[in-house]
């Protein structure tokens, strides 16, 4: 397995696929990165020289925040909304969707499993 910005991506794969084993980049980022070593997108890892991987290496590391510090600032940006108060951080803090989706239904993956309020019944119908 090659290693890449601290990952090992997968050697029998596409190279534009492997890159995206790396949190931070996806398809059209890797396919960036790979026009600008010269490249062929489809070419295995394991057949690329080590002078190939040492320029994607090196484009990855001037060009992208990638890993641990993607994650970080990720991090630090919810913990500013929710220190500022506004709406987007409150969402945060109560563990409820943040952009505006409907939580009377849904919203089962944020909120987590269902609770069950006792004494919810129906009313009886006048009839």
């Amino acid at each position: 397995m090659a290693r890449v910005a601290g990952v090992d991506i997968p050697d029998k794969k596409a190279a534009e696929i492997s890159l995206t084993y790396i949190y931070g980049i996806g398809r059209s980022s890797a396919k960036t990165i790979l026009e600008r070593a010269g490249i062929s997108g489809t070419t295995l890892v394991k057949d690329l020289p080590e002078e190939d991987l040492d320029k994607i290496r090196k484009i990855i590391d001037s060009s992208h925040t990638i890993e641990g510090a993607l994650r970080t600032a990720t991090r630090m940006n919810i913990k500013r909304l929710m220190d500022v108060g506004c709406h987007r951080g409150l969402r945060h803090r109560r563990g409820l969707p943040a952009r505006g989706q409907r939580t009377r239904t849904n919203a089962r993956t944020r909120k987590g499993p269902r609770k069950t309020v006792a004494g919810k019944k129906k009313a009886p119908s006048k009839g």
